[in-house]
């Protein structure tokens, strides 16, 4: 199970400019240890800071010493823009590929633009070039649709991924993404196989939606099982379509980040057990 990096970053928004953590990456990574995560998910922002504090070769260090196996990186967005041009995102996508050579993650995390949906074929080029930069820095990369964003569903995104002909290229699936997406279990069945799916992330929300869906997902998130969504659903349809991959937990509420990592990351880690070993029995 892997740590998302929101989940351990304490006290900070993913809008917030700069996104870091208040707490020191050696405190992240020992309380995720502990809670008993396999591995940790890290933000553009924090790898900045590391790279000019300790580097990424002593982080590299740190969590072998934790056992933390699996490690996720993130988050790219507007990458089809040429560099120079404006609106590029290359300082970013730089910092990923070098970290990504130090730290091995299993894929980065790629979004895409707050928008309105709209034809994906245009972009295929473009994420492909990003892919086989990624294979050469030894990772992979691994979009999260966001009902938000111009790559709003996972079916949408499944079929991006597919455009670039590239096994190097798939998907993050975010159970909040997915459920506040409209996503059916049957859609999601339809469109997923498991070569595609690099990594999957649980979490919970209410019924509705509380003010709009930026909003919503930034500061009302539930803990596995405390909310409405079927995530025993989800997951037995991942497990249908013979995923094997790690299993992230992805927590972002008002109260969640303000509640001490000893106490959060527990709690986080056990709730989404909870969803999978009942699942396991189930199936």
């Amino acid at each position: 199970m892997i740590a998302a990096c929101w989940t351990s970053a304490g006290d900070v928004r993913p809008d917030r400019s700069p996104a870091s953590s208040p707490i020191p990456i050696e405190d992240r990574i020992a309380a995720v240890a502990v809670a008993g995560f396999a591995g940790m998910g890290i933000v553009a922002d924090d790898l900045a800071h590391i790279r000019a504090d300790i580097g990424f070769d002593r982080l590299r260090k740190m969590l072998d010493r934790a056992g933390l196996k699996y490690v996720e990186i993130e988050l790219l967005e507007r990458w089809w823009i040429p560099q120079g041009h404006d609106g590029h995102t290359y300082a970013t996508r730089n910092l990923l590929f070098e970290a990504a050579d130090a730290l091995g993650p299993t894929h980065i995390k790629i979004g895409s633009e707050n928008a309105p949906p709209r034809e994906l074929e245009q972009y295929a080029e473009s994420l492909l070039e990003l892919t086989r930069d990624a294979v050469s820095h030894g990772t992979r990369i691994a979009i999260e649709p966001m009902p938000f964003s111009i790559i709003s569903t996972v079916p949408a995104g499944a079929d991006l991924a597919r455009s670039t002909g590239h096994p190097g290229c798939g998907l993050v699936v975010d159970a909040w993404h997915v459920f506040r997406a409209g996503t059916s279990l049957a859609e999601l069945r339809e469109s997923l196989t498991a070569d595609i799916v690099f990594g999957v992330e649980l979490d919970d929300a209410d019924r509705n939606v509380v003010g709009d869906l930026f909003t919503d997902t930034m500061d009302n998130r539930r803990l596995c099982g405390e909310g409405s969504f079927d995530l025993t659903g989800l997951v037995e349809v991942l497990r249908e379509i013979g995923y094997e991959g790690t299993w992230g937990v992805e927590i972002l509420s008002t109260e969640f980040r303000k509640a001490p990592l000893d106490r959060a990351l527990p709690l986080a880690i056990s709730t989404a057990r909870n969803i999978l070993d009942g699942n396991r029995s189930a199936v």
